[in-house]
């Protein structure tokens, strides 16, 4: 096992219900445990599978909920049990991110951890491994990393980081401030600027750096979990954590630590080109997996058994997922997602695919929570 492998942890982050995904995605069966990866494997096992080259499983760790512990553990059969880091109530990013390095910083206090979404999908494992392994050389050097993916459009659902100059001799660029998101207007100049990457939610850094500089901007969120890691698998696991968490503040990691830290001239970015996207909505999904002659997407097993799930005719850039074990058939439409599950069934055009997420609210206003 190479240098970078014997240092790196991964973390894999594994909460949210993924409401844009409704109704395939539930708060029972969230969108990292379904396989929308054009294979297979689900979100959440593509996301460990690529890590396979920078780690090994024993220092793989998942946070997740309590609902979807078992399952994860189901999923990820190489990884032990105990990695799974489970989270008494959803606190966001910052809150799991600090408890799975202060766990790491335990059993090896100068560990390098990478800290990745369980949702996303990669196209070039390679390219992935060799950004994060540049990203590593700035984290050795005491720096905060964070994986700035090259803008390939204008695009208004993501974060910028403004990227500064060079940091010493590496590949890391300086980020100079986190940015949110903005405008159409605004997004064109960020890429035409050349200065901008987008902020994908992925870091690398020392878990003493990252835990010292918790300490320094969240200093009630830092004692929190250092509490909560003293106790880690000792008989007052359950009591400590279940005592603790829900004071922890309910903040993000990139408001809690890194905007501030890049004030401080503490955060780098290594600009990546692999392929990445975050299948935020079921139009994303489509434009991601393979599609036949006509542009149509069926997510899941679709024609291919003898008795076919989905069944089109005189229809172009359809995406849609049978997942009821009912035939899908459409005809003359075009442009439209098309989600069939047991309880519910959506309709809409591809072009509204984000607002699928309002259709929860409403569900939640009218306490209609067994859809959810």
């Amino acid at each position: 096992m190479s240098d970078e492998q014997s240092v790196l942890y991964g973390v894999v982050l594994a909460g949210g219900t993924g409401t844009r995904l409704w109704p395939l995605s539930r708060a029972g069966h969230p969108k990292f445990l379904h396989p929308l990866t054009g294979t297979d494997a689900s979100l959440l096992q593509a996301t460990v599978d690529r890590l396979d080259t920078l780690t090994s499983p024993d220092r793989i760790f998942v946070v997740t909920g309590v609902a979807h512990a078992a399952a994860v553990s189901r999923q990820l059969a190489a990884m032990p049990e105990e990695n799974v880091l489970v989270e008494p109530s959803p606190r966001d990013s910052c809150a799991a991110i600090a408890l799975a390095a202060a766990v790491i910083a335990r059993r090896d206090p100068e560990a390098i951890m990478g800290s990745f979404a369980s949702d996303h999908l990669i196209a070039d494992k390679q390219e992935f491994a060799d950004v994060i392994r540049r990203a590593v050389v700035g984290a050795r050097e005491g720096l905060l990393m964070t994986l700035g993916i090259t803008p390939t459009r204008p695009e208004t659902g993501y974060g910028y980081l403004q990227c500064g100059g060079p940091v010493g001799d590496g590949p890391a660029l300086r980020v100079e401030e986190f940015k949110e998101k903005p405008s159409y207007d605004v997004a064109e100049s960020y890429v035409k600027s050349g200065n901008y990457l987008w902020n994908a939610g992925m870091f690398v850094w020392r878990v003493d750096v990252f835990l010292a500089e918790l300490a320094r901007q969240q200093p009630q969120l830092a004692a929190g979990v250092s509490r909560i890691a003293a106790a880690w698998g000792a008989a007052e696991q359950e009591e400590v954590l279940g005592e603790v968490w829900p004071t922890l503040p309910r903040i993000s990691v990139d408001y809690a630590v890194m905007e501030g830290a890049a004030s401080a001239g503490r955060v780098g970015t290594v600009p990546g080109d692999f392929g990445w996207n975050d299948v935020g909505d079921f139009h994303t999904l489509g434009e991601v997996l393979t599609a036949d002659p006509a542009g149509n997407v069926v997510v899941g097993p679709g024609s291919d058994t003898e008795r076919p799930a989905v069944l089109l005719r005189d229809a172009e850039n359809l995406v849609v997922v049978p997942g009821s074990g009912r035939l899908v058939a459409a005809m003359g439409v075009r442009d439209l997602v098309i989600v069939d599950t047991a309880d519910a069934v959506l309709i809409c055009p591809r072009e509204r695919a984000q607002e699928v997420k309002h259709l929860v609210d409403q569900l939640k206003e009218l306490g209609q929570h067994g859809y959810i």
